[in-house]
């Protein structure tokens, strides 16, 4: 299939990962496609955003911010338009972005299916974390984009329902979550069974991922192997967690890698005897985790709907109560004290990953094998249509 592949995304992060990932299962599998996306997006390097974009959300704070983002869906709508018109694509494929149209306007013009992805309910979401200021006319476009789509991909069944509560029909509703190339995964050591019991956690750090947490209980004295915290990633709560380390007397145990290219990775978690997610929006799908299943690690996470889509406490993972501060540091106790628990829980992990196809190449199948579907019932539809007898109207003479 031809598959015109359209985004709206500014930095190069846990965003790019997913739009790259899927679109180099799409050509592994055979398919053509042609990316569409900002021009400064090939600017931004891995970690951050354009200088432009940056500029920009400077000069143009607030609503001002906020109109430019519709403005800019003028030039997209026409980059959008000359790929569909050259590349002649059998369907649009968007991730989803608050104030951004051009899939859904093309849809609308030219009658192309789109296949949209959405990740968040970014209209809530920037309502609640970035100060969203034209609420109404956020939630309006909203809904307009995603009962545009032929199918919205939803990441989560929790996300799902949020979506049908703003009027798309189930029907219509798929739920992708997130993956992870498994062959770059190839080796899963078995626990150790002495030395240091090393805790990973693999992202961008923010204050209510609830690391401050893992950081006071490493700073309780218990008994057991001593344990170590290795945090791959970098955010705007490094510096806090830092100061509380060193506050404690921890520092030396602790190690941020700052941020790195995604492709190293899966090399850095398998070093982690037990792999974090103190925290998580409830209707996410954090890439983290499918990372720490590929790797066969022993998983801590919350207990919430979102997360049970995946993992199963005492199975696969560890879960626990998110709203406990200290449950999250009893489980890696836990863990810490026995290698044979956190081996049992990493290869349940792993096998539950292959055997529900957590992959990219899995959803770039499930999406084709949607659009092929939808096409195959279209064309049905409309020969079903032409071979029905033309009734002859009657005039009133007759």
């Amino acid at each position: 299939m031809r598959i015109l592949y359209s985004h709206r995304i500014q930095s190069r992060d846990g965003m790019s990962v997913h739009v790259e990932e899927l679109v180099t299962a799409f050509l592994q599998q055979g398919h053509e496609v042609l990316v569409v996306g900002p021009g400064f997006y090939e600017e931004a390097r891995f970690g951050g955003e354009s200088g432009a974009v940056a500029l920009i959300r400077r000069l143009l704070p607030g609503a001002l911010g906020e109109l430019a983002e519709i403005a800019y869906n003028l030039p997209a709508y026409r980059r959008l338009r000359r790929a569909y018109d050259s590349f002649a694509p059998d369907f649009i494929y968007e991730r989803y972005n608050l104030f951004f149209l051009a899939g859904a306007l093309l849809s609308r013009q030219t009658g192309i299916p789109l296949y949209l992805e959405v990740n968040s309910p970014l209209a809530e979401e920037r309502s609640r974390f970035g100060s969203l200021r034209l609420r109404g006319i956020a939630r309006r476009l909203e809904r307009f984009t995603w009962s545009s789509a032929r199918r919205v991909l939803a990441v989560t069944g929790v996300l799902r329902d949020r979506i049908v509560a703003a009027g798309v029909p189930p029907s219509r509703i798929e739920i992708v979550p997130n993956g992870v190339v498994l062959r770059r995964f190839t080796t899963c050591p078995l626990p150790k069974q002495d030395g240091d019991v090393v805790l990973g956690f693999v992202g961008f750090v923010r204050s209510w991922h609830g690391l401050d947490l893992v950081i006071r209980g490493m700073a309780t004295p218990t008994e057991g192997p001593r344990v170590t915290l290795r945090v791959v990633g970098d955010g705007p709560a490094r510096a806090e967690l830092e100061q509380l380390a060193t506050t404690l007397g921890v520092a030396d145990r602790i190690r941020f890698t700052g941020v790195v290219e995604h492709a190293l990775v899966p090399d850095l978690v398998q070093e982690f005897d037990i792999a974090l997610q103190p925290r998580v929006v409830a209707y996410a799908s954090p890439l983290k985790i499918f990372d720490y299943m590929a790797a066969g690690r022993a998983i801590v996470a919350p207990d919430q709907p979102n997360i049970r889509e995946i993992l199963e406490h005492e199975r696969t993972a560890l879960l626990v109560d998110p709203a406990d501060p200290d449950g999250v540091w009893r489980a890696v106790l836990r863990l810490a004290r026995d290698p044979g628990l956190r081996g049992r829980l990493g290869a349940a992990a792993r096998m539950e990953l292959e055997t529900r196809e957590f992959t990219w190449l899995g959803n770039a199948r499930r999406i084709v094998d949607w659009a092929a579907q939808d096409a195959g019932a279209a064309q049905a539809s409309a020969a079903l249509k032409a071979a029905q007898p033309r009734r002859r109207r009657l005039s009133r003479a007759e």
